[in-house]
């Protein structure tokens, strides 16, 4: 009995991860296979090279349309659709004012302004030592 109970202790301690692998396996082909199959025109994917787009025409079987600008439609294999994303929705708080006003450093003398003039370069301020 002490014979067999080593070999098929190894034999378990092997097979048990191999099995709950291919099922973990099976389960996220079915649903990508789920996804691939749900997939309707104005759904916002994002392709395997990370691309997004939104899908224009899904009704051949192994290719899909997908356009990725305004008025720029691609075909893709389906298999290239990694998952679903929700569509980008902009907020008052997204908008950015393009018109930033950026301010010039003064220029602290006489001297550097000069210098500037003559070969283009800013000359640092000279740094203050503490008074004792």
């Amino acid at each position: 009995m002490n014979q067999l109970l080593l070999p098929l202790l190894l034999m378990a301690v092997v097979a048990i991860p191999l099995v709950m692998g291919t099922r973990k396996q099976k389960k996220a082909a079915a649903a990508q296979q789920e996804l691939l199959s749900s997939l309707a025109p104005g759904d916002r994917v994002m392709t395997t090279s990370g691309l997004y787009a939104s899908v224009a025409d899904a009704s051949a079987d192994t290719t899909i349309d997908l356009e990725i600008a305004p008025g720029v439609v691609t075909t893709w294999l389906r298999q290239a659709v990694r998952e679903k994303v929700e569509p980008v929705v902009e907020t008052d708080e997204d908008i950015v004012d393009d018109e930033a006003v950026v301010e010039e450093p003064a220029i602290e003398s006489k001297d550097e302004e000069r210098v500037e003039e003559k070969t283009g370069a800013q000359i640092a301020p000279p740094l203050e030592h503490g008074k004792k």
